[in-house]
């Protein structure tokens, strides 16, 4: 812009940056629409930000639980596979043997289940529940738990216990409890009699985590076969560097993974950050989510302020402004907006991180909690990610203001003028096109490719919406219409607001489109699982009753002791078969599978395709995608393996069964099972009973609650009550989900508010007009909330459409896995319409009041 005449210079140039004044002026002269502008960059950075905190503060806390893991350990010897046998007796005294060893601390442990002074289970979550061999000092080679109060067990009958796990459970020394232990014999008590020796302390020991200390002596007969221990901690002698033993080791046992104790300690973190990542995958999900509707929202709101403001910039561009210094000053103000928004936001991401804790322990998922972590890159990472969506999203709108002739947009038809749809709904017809087909292409098989392949059309699909929206608003709003017929001419007013200018009106609802269209898929992927697991109940299991462990339990299973207990008490128990969970290794395959400790007819409704459905003691059944993808043939000889590679088990196939998600991928008869699986890793996870004829199953069901009572854990289920189970469990991974897109249909509703905030401001000598012909100010409210109606329910039935038809797309991928069953849940999806029209009434109360207050002459004066 040139310098006015007599304005300060320096070196023939103006003092300062001229434009850059304007828009900081600009700024500061419509509050309401910056503050607005800014909370929807603020909401998209705090989730982004949040999510790194998040998982951040996770990993930092996880490692400083396995900091002291490991300590004083010159090498560690572990099987290659948790859930293997672990390393036997003998290697254990080969170890012994190595030169360069001057001590050997074998370790065992198990999983089990603390009862408190109630004889109930201590539920903890998604944390383990486990139990080890105490060291004493004398032969241990890693550092000494840190005890607070009491001493470690000494005797058989003794524990000590982290102090996070006796808070939980309510014990101090010298209480007495009862463990039980899934895998012991049926011939045994599946409980023993304790007493708390001592409380010890761990690293971040919160969580959920029990953690039970054995005498080494009473810890072999609970968890171990006798022939093997869980790991070897060795220490090297004088002299003798730990890597060399290490790797003096390593060569005599090439099938055990032999580690120092810094690489102990970081396997165990890169488990942790493995399983973490997902976490952070999925919440980065979301916040992208959140991110790309408030990007629309940022979009839509400078779109309008460059429509508003049309004649400011034609002054501008007359007075001697160039294009560049136009387009830049709508940079200018995104710039300053980008900036602030994410500096809010990174500040409300801790307080979201906070909020995000609360709501998985809410759910007694057994995380683990600690400070908040916040690290350089997250600070970097939300400040460009702020930056770069406000500034991209403000680009289309500076070039078209930059473009702006100073003539004619200095008339007032020109501000209401917009550009042809045709170009835009064209390219949106092409997209839906290319989306539909590969959906209905990805829908048509199974797997990630399919899944994947899904996932492209849908992102086509969300562009095609994108683009053809504002055209589709124009019939589908002039259609609702006559949701406000009854309103008279205030009604046809509000309609003929929402359709006059479709790009707003389409750019608003999309907002609410991309949250409403994750609600819709998810809810049909939850009703679609529970349908699935009811129809799988319905047609597979032909027990009366189920016995299940408690939820949110990290127990294995029931008892084994479970089903002679049942029918030794219950005389109307005809059978009681116990489905215990396997696995084996079949190549570099990993094969999952059950063992039942009797015959499944009866309880279990399964078509035998070929061979037989008994099992000798050597025999395995095999679904036929295995049988198929494999070659095999009943009768056939096939090596199974242990999971630590360890053993091999030959067995004969003798049947092959219509694949089905109760079974697995293959039956093992109890012989085979014995074999393949550890011993602490022995138990039931399912019981199922079927009475006798003429059964009164009212009265059975209280039998069979007293004869498990001393189980302690076991549940009585129905049918219908185990379906009810697994759907809540279910119904808790949406809530969840639920939980973190409540965030992008918050930011939603925020950009309805906005948009309509500033059509008020558009509109201003509009409705001045209005009032100065005799429109009260209640029937300019009313006419702004039925506006901001029509808008919310146009998002949400292109939203529902969009979730149901990409829902369905992604279900018909996941027939692999059980989901078998389609089940849309209308209620909810008509809730979700219903619910979109209360929301935007509400969303317009503040637009409508600002709107209803607009002075008359002033307005009509306003140029």
């Amino acid at each position: 812009m040139a310098a006015s005449p007599g304005a300060p210079t320096k070196n023939g140039r103006p003092r300062g940056n001229p434009m850059r004044k304007v828009a900081l002026r600009n700024l500061a002269a419509h509050k309401v629409r910056l503050a607005l502008t800014l909370l929807s960059v603020v909401l998209g950075t705090a989730f982004i930000a949040g999510s790194f905190v998040f998982t951040d503060t996770l990993q930092r806390t996880f490692d400083g639980i396995f900091e002291d893991e490991a300590k004083g350990v010159d090498v560690r010897v572990s099987p290659e596979n948790q859930q293997s046998f672990g390393v036997p007796i003998a290697v254990v005294d080969q170890i012994s043997r190595t030169e360069g060893v001057r001590a050997v601390a074998p370790n065992v442990n198990g999983p089990l289940v603390l009862l408190n002074l109630e004889n109930k289970p201590v539920q903890t979550g998604g944390a383990p529940s486990w139990g080890e061999s105490y060291v004493p000092p004398e032969r241990a080679v890693a550092e000494p738990k840190k005890f607070i109060e009491g001493a470690p067990p000494t005797a058989t009958g003794q524990v000590a216990i982290n102090s996070g796990g006796a808070d939980r459970a309510g014990l101090k020394v010298g209480d007495t409890a009862k463990v039980l232990i899934p895998s012991r014999s049926t011939q045994q008590s599946p409980t023993i009699d304790v007493t708390i020796s001592g409380i010890y302390t761990v690293a971040s020991d919160t969580g959920g985590f029990i953690g039970l200390i054995f005498d080494d002596t009473q810890a072999r007969q609970l968890f171990t076969d006798g022939y093997h221990v869980a790991y070897v901690d060795v220490a090297a002698s004088s002299g003798v560097a730990g890597d060399d033993l290490r790797d003096r080791i390593a060569e005599q046992l090439p099938g055990f993974k032999v580690q120092n104790g810094e690489q102990v300690r970081a396997d165990l973190k890169s488990q942790v950050s493995e399983a973490l990542n997902f976490i952070n995958y999925f919440l980065l999900a979301f916040g992208a989510i959140a991110l790309i509707v408030g990007t629309f929202i940022i979009y839509n709101t400078f779109s309008m302020i460059v429509a508003q403001r049309l004649r400011e910039l034609a002054l501008l561009r007359a007075v001697g402004a160039s294009r560049r210094q136009v387009g830049n000053t709508v940079i200018s103000e995104a710039l300053v907006i980008g900036f602030i928004g994410s500096a809010i936001g990174l500040a409300a991401g801790v307080g979201l991180a906070f909020g995000l804790s609360a709501l998985l322990n809410a759910f007694d998922l057994g995380l683990p909690t600690g400070s908040m972590t916040v690290l350089p890159r997250t600070i970097v990472v939300g400040l460009v990610v702020g930056l770069l969506v406000t500034v991209v999203s403000a680009y289309a709108p500076a070039r078209r203001a930059a473009k702006i002739p100073p003539v004619e947009a200095m008339r007032e038809e020109f501000a209401s003028a917009g550009d042809s749809l045709r170009v835009r709904t064209l390219v949106g017809a092409v997209l839906g096109v290319i989306g539909v087909v590969l959906v209905a292409l990805g829908a048509q098989s199974t797997g990630g490719n399919a899944a994947a392949t899904v996932g492209v059309g849908a992102l086509a699909l969300i562009f095609a919406v994108l683009l053809a929206s504002p055209a589709l608003s124009r019939p589908v709003v002039g259609t609702l219409g006559v949701l406000v017929r009854p309103f008279g001419p205030i009604g046809r007013m509000a309609r003929n607001n929402a359709v006059r200018n479709p790009r707003r009106t389409a750019a608003t609802a999309f907002a609410l489109t991309l949250g409403l269209m994750l609600v819709s898929a998810i809810g049909i992927l939850g009703a679609s699982a529970k349908s699935s697991v009811g129809v799988l109940v319905d047609k597979g299991v032909a027990a009366d009753y189920v016995l299940a462990g408690p939820q949110q339990s990290q127990l294995l299973g029931l008892p084994l002791g479970v089903p002679d207990a049942v029918k030794q008490a219950v005389p109307e128990v005809a059978q009681a078969v116990g489905l215990r969970g396997a696995a084996v290794q079949i190549g570099d395959d990993q094969l999952a599978g059950v063992s039942p400790d009797g015959p499944l007819e009866g309880v279990l409704n399964y078509d035998i395709l070929r061979g037989t459905g008994t099992l000798g003691d050597n025999d395995i059944l095999v679904d036929d995608t295995e049988a198929a993808d494999r070659n095999w043939k009943v009768g056939q000889t096939v090596e199974l393996t242990t999971l630590d590679k360890n053993q091999k088990v030959p067995v004969t196939i003798a049947g092959v069964y219509k694949k089905t998600p109760l079974l697995g991928s293959m039956v093992l008869s109890p012989g085979v099972f014995q074999k393949v699986t550890p011993v602490a890793f022995q138990n039931n996870f399912f019981v199922l009973v079927k009475a006798k004829p003429g059964t009164d199953l009212t009265a059975m069901r209280t039998d069979l609650a007293k004869a498990t009572d001393r189980f302690a854990v076991v549940q009585v289920q129905d049918r219908e009550e185990f379906k009810g189970a697994q759907g809540r469990q279910i119904n808790t991974l949406l809530a969840i989900l639920y939980g973190l897109l409540a965030l992008a249909v918050v930011i939603a509703i925020l950009g309805i508010i906005n948009t309509l905030a500033l059509s008020v401001v558009e509109r201003r000598r509009e409705i001045g007009m209005l009032r100065a012909v005799g429109t009260t100010r209640a029937q300019v409210r009313r006419s702004i909330y039925l506006e901001s109606m029509l808008i919310a329910v146009f998002g949400a039935i292109v939203g529902v459409l969009l979730g149901v038809g990409l829902g369905i797309g992604f279900l018909r991928t996941l027939r692999d896995f059980g989901i078998d069953q389609i089940s849309i849940p209308w209620n909810q999806l008509v809730a979700v319409l219903i619910a979109s029209a209360v929301v935007g009434v509400l969303a317009a109360v503040w637009p409508g009041i600002r709107a209803a207050r607009t002075p008359p002459l002033a307005a009509i004066a306003d140029l």
